[in-house]
């Protein structure tokens, strides 16, 4: 990555911010494979929905970014993922937005999809640094490489561990190899600290998210396992049961339904086998629409 003056990001001239390494001339103003140029925001507000550390009494002041190194079929923010909407922002101009969350009331500082925009963000950090904690929060999807750019900034690493299975993987993310990539970056996110105030918020951790999937729960009980395996016993895991049928469904007939209680259950008592207990859950009345913010830009 190139040197940079203070406040401007340093734009790479083949792109390899991610694991998709697609070559894009960023300084260029090239689009990558993210669908992403410049960064572009769709909302940013306080966000009350998180887990209960992190959304913890006034919201999580969080930050929609356009485009995503993945693309998963399923995704509930699908326009967003997409980069078919949004507002594009500059450094000065995301760090402005880091103030007024602050001022606020935010609890902290929520990065949403941000593995595209990391040169954006450390030179938004390089201007204004939150005096609340700094959630990065990805698909997992995470070079280490771009995440060291970055790391000095965040206090809390928010990623998904989506599948361990290549051939799931393949078929919803189009990412073979998201699980090779994914357990190196959260290896890397393990090493942050936990840290909890004592009114039970999170200053410093991890937190890796797992979302049930429709018959997916053989490769579910895989990601438990991996967690169990590879992870610290100061992580914690976040087992959501909110999916909703969502996105290009076309050709998933299997991902047209929501979650049963027997499939989220099933994964849940393996949770309570392996003996994980930073576990949060979720009831299955999490699923639905009305959980998906709707879209300001």
């Amino acid at each position: 990555m190139e040197t940079h003056i203070r406040g401007e990001a340093a734009l790479p001239s083949r792109c390899a911010l991610c694991p998709v390494a697609c070559g894009a001339n960023r300084a260029a103003g090239e689009t990558g494979a993210c669908g992403a140029a410049a960064p572009k925001i769709a909302k940013y507000y306080l966000h009350p929905f998180e887990e209960p550390c992190i959304s913890f009494r006034k919201g999580s002041g969080t930050v929609f970014f356009c485009g995503c190194n993945l693309r998963c079929a399923f995704c509930q923010n699908y326009e967003v993922s997409r980069a078919k909407r949004g507002k594009e922002v500059t450094p000065a101009a995301l760090a402005n937005i880091f103030r007024e969350l602050e001022d606020a009331g935010a609890d902290n500082i929520s990065l949403v999809t941000p593995s595209h925009v990391i040169p954006y963000l450390v030179a938004a950090f390089e201007l204004y640094r939150p005096k609340i904690p700094v959630v990065y929060n990805s698909g997992g999807y995470d070079s280490v490489e771009a995440l060291r750019l970055i790391d000095e900034y965040v206090d809390i690493y928010l990623p998904d561990m989506k599948f361990v299975s290549p051939a799931l993987s393949e078929r919803y993310t189009g990412r073979a190899d998201y699980f090779a990539r994914a357990s190196e970056a959260l290896s890397f996110m393990a090493k942050k600290p936990l840290r909890m105030s004592e009114e039970g918020k999170m200053l410093s951790g991890l937190i890796v998210r797992h979302l049930v999937m429709p018959l997916g729960v053989n490769d579910s009980v895989a990601v438990l396992r991996w967690f169990k395996r590879e992870m610290p016993e100061t992580a914690y895991l976040s087992l959501m049961s909110q999916y909703t049928p969502f996105g290009d469904l076309e050709g998933f007939p299997e991902l047209k339904r929501p979650v049963t209680a027997r499939e989220y259950g099933r994964v849940l008592d393996e949770a309570f086998a392996l003996g994980i207990e930073r576990l949060f859950a979720q009831k299955l009345s999490s699923s639905g629409e009305k959980y998906i913010p709707s879209w300001d830009y």
